[in-house]
């Protein structure tokens, strides 16, 4: 294959990586919305830049080697009947030197540049007037709890994460089963979550958003639909927000919700799931107090809506197979009042 064909592979086949990467930004590392991604990013481009400088000089010199060999036409191998020249020795020598010294020098700036990043990143995390959230993984959902000195103001929700704009927030990771990793790449890099064990991460929003999180560390067959949202906005809103979770859910006025609340309380919903103010007290799945003002369901693989609320109920397995939600034995007239109920819980 001629030089000019083994180039023109290269470009495409580098044309079409970078076409992957044609995405949004719900879930973006090189789109930073916070101190500590930011640098991360700029980690991440000062790396891309040297080692695309790299790679197009080293690359270069391979085709300008195969042009100057070859020079358009076919011809026989060399044979070399004699050894080079103390001179060409010499030279040889110091190139190769001159090419050792070059990649020490690289790796050890790539090197300080990465401890100057992690203690800069460091540095961020011992600031004063911090939230602090407990974040536990569970096969496969996130439990949410908003700590406070107040027993009274502890919130627990599940799935989302709300935070202040410009605030700091220590995220302390918990698992009440395997290993998981907790990764919301506009904010922060990756943190296991390991049972047994408290791992910490300080993450910061500097404007207002939504930012998608993933698992990101293989924790069984669920495994890629296990997401979070991080909601990131101005303080007197996540005042209002955080004040409004801590309410109980407001009993429901029309027959059709009331009807719907007993069909919840009269089933096994109770023994796993909690709604504050009724008897519903699990503690083995997501707290279902405000459930409709969140985004998704089933740890956000599917958009909070009735539709989607009636399959989940219905056949849970058909939209995660292997979760550990059992299927409800539900009377065909009670699940239009039970959606109704679950979706009025705001």
């Amino acid at each position: 294959m001629s030089a000019a064909k083994t180039l023109v592979i290269t470009l495409c086949f580098s044309g079409l990586l970078t076409l992957s990467a044609c995405a949004g930004h719900q879930q973006s590392a090189i789109d930073p919305t916070g101190p500590q991604s930011g640098q991360i990013a700029t980690l991440f481009w000062f790396f891309t830049f040297l080692l695309t400088a790299i790679f197009i000089v080293v690359l270069a010199l391979a085709l300008w080697t195969l042009m100057r060999r070859h020079r358009g036409i076919e011809q026989e191998p060399l044979e070399i009947t004699h050894l080079p020249s103390p001179a060409t020795e010499t030279k040889l020598a110091r190139i190769v030197t001159v090419a050792t010294i070059a990649s020490v020098i690289i790796l050890f700036i790539l090197l300080v540049s990465s401890v100057v990043t992690g203690k800069s990143i460091a540095d961020l995390s011992t600031r004063k007037n911090a939230l602090v959230i407990e974040l536990t993984g569970n096969q496969w959902w996130w439990q949410v709890q908003y700590d406070n000195p107040d027993a009274s103001r502890i919130l627990i929700t599940a799935n989302e994460i709300h935070i202040p704009v410009g605030r700091p927030v220590e995220i302390l990771g918990r698992s009440n089963d395997v290993i998981h990793s907790f990764w919301v790449p506009n904010l922060h890099g990756k943190r296991d979550l390991i049972p047994s064990r408290v791992t910490n991460e300080w993450i910061e929003a500097d404007q207002p958003g939504a930012f998608r999180g993933q698992c990101a560390e293989f924790c069984g067959l669920q495994h890629a639909h296990m997401s979070l949202w991080v909601i990131a906005e101005p303080e007197a809103k996540f005042d209002s927000w955080f004040n409004a979770q801590l309410k109980p859910a407001l009993a429901p006025s029309d027959p059709a919700r009331q009807r719907g609340q007993q069909v919840f309380l009269n089933h096994e919903c109770i023994f796993c799931h909690s709604i504050r103010g009724t008897a519903a007290a699990g503690q083995v799945a997501p707290d279902l107090t405000h459930f409709a003002s969140r985004r998704g369901i089933a740890a956000n693989t599917l958009p909070n809506n009735l539709g989607n609320l009636g399959g989940w109920i219905v056949d849970p397995q058909s939209v995660k197979p292997g979760n550990h939600m059992a299927t409800v034995a539900l009377a065909s007239q009670d699940l239009q009042p039970l959606l109704e109920y679950l979706e009025g819980l705001q």
